[in-house]
C-alpha cells in the first residue's frame, strides 16, 4: 500500500480551482500533523503528549465576518439579517479568484473527510488548509473516511482555511479583512484572515442546517450520550453552558459533544471528534475530557511552561476560550460509530447571568417550545470575539442561532414534531449563577448540576411533586437525590428576596421582548412567556 506521502504526488488539486501548489500533503495521519507542527513552529509539544497552538488575534469566532452568497439557492430561502449576512455573486468571484491565487507556490495540507457519523447521511468534505496544525484539527474533529476507500472520495464541499490571505473590505463588501463566506452554489467555504480553528467545525455545522431540514431531518446545537438501556438525552445550549462538560459522564456512553442529527431512525452525531472549553479544567470535576489530553490532541491557548511543559488550565492569561480538540474515542465509553436511538429525555442548559432561573425545571411541550425559539443564556467571555470580561445575557433562538441559516420557526417545527411524536420530557438547567447575579452570587457547583442532571435523564425526577415557578411558570422539582432541598429554590438562595423579584421580573421582561420577533406563534407556545407583574 501507498503511504500518504506517495499518494500525494501523484494527485493535485486542480478540480478544486487550485494550481502550482509548491506541495500537497494528502491525507496525513496525525503523527506526520504532529511533526509537521512541530517543524513549522506551529506549535510545542506538552507533557502528555498534546500540542499547545495559539491562534493569535482571535481567540474565539468572528460571528460579525460571516456571509452566505446571496443568489438562486439561498434567496428565498436564508433569513437574511446581521447573523446571515449577504454577499454578492461577483464579490464572492472575486474573492474567490484571489485566494487561488494566494495559494500558488504554497505549501497546503489536505484532509477528506465527512460532516456526520451516519453513513446513510454523511456530508464528503475536503479541508484545504495553510497550516499543519489546522489540518490536524479537521482530522481530529470531523469523520473520517475509510482509508481503503481514499481514491473514490468525492468532496460535495470544499473548505479553504487561509489565515494569511485577507478579504478587501472596500472590494469583497466586508466589514474587515476577516471573513467566512459559504457559497451554497459552488459549494464551497472560504475562511480568511483568522488562525481560530473553530470556524471550520461551524462552518460545517451551518452547511448541514442549511441542507438537511429539506430531508427530514432535524439539525442540533447539543450534546448527546445514552444510558445502560439505550436511552439517549439530548443536551442543547450554547458554548460556555455544559454539553460538553455534563454529556460526558462515566455512567453513560458518550455520542458526540456539539452537534447532531435527528433522523426517523434516531440521533447521530455530525462530527468525529470533541472541541471541549478547558478552562479550569480538573481531573475531579471532568475525568473523561481530563483523560482526553493525550498525544494527537490540539490544545488551543492553553498557557504552558515552557521548561516543565506542563500545562497550567485555570490561567486565562490568553482566552477564557481555551479549547481541547481531540477524537471522540479519546472518551471512555464513546459510541462509535456517533449513532443512537431517539431521546427521552432533552435538556435545555442556560448559564443564567442572573442568578434567578431554578437550577432544574420541568418542561411541559408548550414551555419546551417556547425556551426552545428563545434560547437564553449568558454569553461567556472570550468565545465570541467583542466579548468582555463579564458575560452578557442573549437570547439566541434555538440555542444556534449563529448557525441557522434559516428561520428559527423551521428548527422549532421540527422539535416540535420530534417531541410529540416520541414522547420526550423536557428539562430547562441552570448552569449559571444562584444566590445572586455574577458578581453577587456564586456559578452552581457543578456536582450538584451533575446530580440533577442525571436524576432527570434517568427518569427520576419524571414523577417527583413540582411546584410552578412564580414568574417563569417552569415546574420546580420539590426534591432530587443527591442535591439539598435548598439548592432547587433560586429565591431561597437569595440573601435579598426583593432583589430577586426585582431580577425575576427584569428577566421576565427580556423574554417577553425577545419573543416579539417571533411574530405569530401558537397561542399555547405563547401561554409559556413568563408572568411580568
Amino acid at each position: 500500500m501507498q503511504n500518504a506521502g506517495a499518494r500525494s504526488r501523484k494527485q493535485d488539486l486542480s478540480s478544486n480551482g487550485l494550481k502550482n501548489v509548491s506541495s500537497i500533503h494528502w491525507n496525513l495521519g496525525t503523527a506526520h500533523l504532529v511533526e509537521h507542527s512541530l517543524l513549522r513552529g506551529e506549535g510545542q509539544l506538552a507533557a502528555g503528549g498534546s500540542i499547545v497552538v495559539r491562534t493569535g488575534q482571535f481567540t474565539g469566532r468572528s460571528p460579525k465576518d460571516k456571509y452566505i452568497v446571496r443568489d438562486s439557492i439561498t434567496e428565498s430561502t436564508v433569513n437574511w439579517g446581521s447573523v446571515n449576512q449577504p454577499m454578492s455573486p461577483a464579490q464572492f468571484s472575486g474573492l474567490y479568484e484571489r485566494l487561488m491565487k494566494f495559494f500558488e507556490g504554497k505549501e497546503v495540507f489536505v484532509q477528506d473527510c465527512f460532516g456526520g457519523a451516519d453513513p446513510a447521511n454523511q456530508l464528503p468534505i475536503r479541508v484545504i488548509t495553510q497550516r499543519a496544525w489546522h489540518s490536524l484539527f479537521a482530522r481530529q474533529l470531523f469523520v473520517r473516511r475509510d482509508p481503503e476507500s481514499a481514491e473514490e472520495h468525492q468532496p460535495e464541499f470544499t473548505l479553504y482555511f487561509a489565515p494569511e490571505f485577507h478579504a478587501s473590505p472596500e472590494t469583497d463588501g466586508t466589514r474587515s479583512t476577516t471573513c467566512i463566506v459559504i457559497d451554497f452554489t459552488r459549494k464551497v467555504v472560504v475562511i480568511a484572515g483568522t488562525e481560530y480553528a473553530g470556524e471550520m467545525k461551524k462552518s460545517v455545522f451551518t452547511i448541514l442546517n442549511f441542507l438537511l431540514p429539506g430531508k427530514g431531518i432535524f439539525p442540533m446545537h447539543c450534546s448527546a450520550n445514552v444510558g445502560e438501556f439505550g436511552h439517549v438525552a439530548l443536551f442543547f445550549g450554547l458554548s460556555g453552558t455544559g454539553k460538553t462538560t455534563l454529556s460526558a459522564d462515566a455512567s453513560r456512553r458518550l455520542i458526540g459533544d456539539d452537534e447532531h442529527g435527528w433522523t426517523d431512525r434516531g440521533v447521530f452525531n455530525f462530527e468525529g471528534g470533541c472541541y471541549a472549553k478547558c478552562i479550569r479544567l480538573s481531573r475531579e470535576n471532568e475525568p473523561q475530557i481530563w483523560n482526553a489530553i493525550r498525544f494527537g490532541t490540539v490544545l488551543e491557548n492553553v498557557v504552558m511552561d515552557l521548561e516543565t511543559r506542563l500545562l497550567d488550565f485555570n490561567s486565562d492569561e490568553i482566552t477564557e476560550n481555551t479549547r481541547a480538540a481531540y477524537r471522540v474515542q479519546f472518551i471512555d465509553n464513546a459510541v462509535i460509530p456517533g449513532v443512537g436511538g431517539h431521546p427521552t429525555h432533552v435538556l435545555f442548559l442556560a448559564a443564567d447571568a442572573f442568578g434567578v432561573l431554578p437550577p432544574i425545571s420541568r418542561l411541559t411541550p408548550e414551555m419546551a417550545m417556547y425556551h426552545f425559539l428563545s434560547g437564553y443564556t449568558a454569553k461567556l467571555a472570550g468565545t465570541e470575539r467583542g466579548l468582555g470580561k463579564e458575560p452578557s445575557a442573549t437570547f439566541s433562538a434555538c440555542f444556534g442561532e449563529p448557525f441557522l441559516p434559516r428561520r428559527p420557526e423551521v428548527y422549532a417545527k421540527q422539535l416540535g414534531e420530534n417531541l410529540q411524536k416520541h414522547n420526550v420530557t423536557c428539562y430547562l438547567v441552570n448552569t449559571g449563577w444562584v444566590g445572586g447575579a455574577f458578581g453577587v452570587g456564586e456559578r452552581m457547583k457543578l456536582p450538584y448540576t451533575r446530580a440533577m442532571v442525571n436524576a432527570a435523564i434517568t427518569g427520576k425526577l419524571d414523577h417527583v411533586e413540582v411546584a410552578p415557578h412564580p414568574v417563569f411558570k417552569v415546574l420546580v422539582p420539590k426534591s432530587c437525590p443527591g442535591v439539598p432541598a435548598e439548592m432547587l429554590d433560586a429565591r431561597g438562595m437569595w440573601a435579598d428576596k426583593d432583589a430577586y423579584d426585582r431580577a425575576a421580573t427584569d428577566l421576565a421582561a427580556r423574554f417577553r421582548k425577545n419573543f416579539e420577533k417571533f411574530g405569530k406563534v401558537a397561542d399555547e407556545i405563547l401561554e409559556a412567556a413568563p408572568v411580568i407583574a
